[in-house]
């Protein structure tokens, strides 16, 4: 007579014929009926597939036609994730929009159209993101930037800065000035003068006829007036001091 152990071995070992179902085959490494099972299976049936999985790998219910059949895998497919417990390991859908997840409630991938944002597909990115294609998700925008074409290129700034090649600034760079009005970095122009002329002839004032001193000019055009911040013009006329030439009376 069997031991109660020894008989639940050997109904392990075994295919069984009990109240598991003549169908029902276990796996077992001695026997040629484990190669009726595929591989990973720790119990199957020839209509339904693996029952059951060997540890560690994930079971797996695939449609076969209009039925599912079980399989055992070592990872879960595409558009799955696996939840691990003592008893048995799963392969649970994704949500609809996701083409693959971490877990029920965090995506990895998403399907054409929608782009990965936090763990979620959104049809569309909020304000301070942009959408890259490229990538399928949701990519932040530079610093202070409301709307961006790529992720490194601002379209859009917030209400207190000021936009610049694609940058949002505080203070606008060397080199320009806020326009305030349009809320962008225009360039600063300085002032831009001319070549000196020459000097001017030496003339007395009306009043200092006495003496032969007199006063000679000379001036310069601005050639590019400065913008708000630019740097001013230098003075652009000067005077001096000079002595009249005698003039000699003509002999008759």
């Amino acid at each position: 007579m069997h031991t109660p152990s020894l008989i639940w071995i050997l109904h392990l070992m075994n295919l069984s014929n009990g109240q598991d179902g003549p169908n029902i085959l276990r796996w077992k490494r001695s026997s040629s009926s484990s190669m009726l099972c595929q591989t990973g299976c720790a119990t199957c049936s020839a209509l339904n597939g693996c029952l059951s999985c060997k540890p560690r790998l994930f079971f797996h219910l695939e449609l076969d036609g209009m039925r599912q059949k079980g399989t055992c895998l070592s990872s879960c497919p595409r558009g799955h994730f696996g939840t691990r417990s003592p008893h048995i390991s799963t392969c649970t859908k994704c949500k609809a929009d996701c083409a693959s997840c971490f877990s029920e409630t965090f995506c990895t991938r998403c399907h054409p159209g929608h782009f990965l944002l936090r763990g979620k597909c959104e049809s569309s990115c909020p304000k301070g993101w942009t959408a890259n294609a490229e990538l399928q998700e949701c990519t932040e925008c530079p610093a202070g930037c409301e709307l961006c074409v790529k992720s490194g290129t601002c379209t859009k700034c917030h209400a207190d800065m000021y936009h610049l090649h694609g940058q949002c600034h505080h203070i606008c760079p060397r080199g320009f000035e806020p326009d305030v009005p349009l809320m962008q970095c225009i360039p600063q122009i300085d002032c831009e003068v001319g070549e000196w002329t020459g000097w001017s002839q030496c003339a007395q004032k009306e009043n200092k006829r006495a003496n032969r001193r007199g006063e000679e000019a000379r001036t310069r055009q601005v050639l590019r007036s400065p913008s708000a911040c630019g740097d001013p013009c230098p003075h652009v006329s000067e005077i001096r001091k000079c002595v009249v030439k005698k003039r000699h009376k003509a002999k008759v």
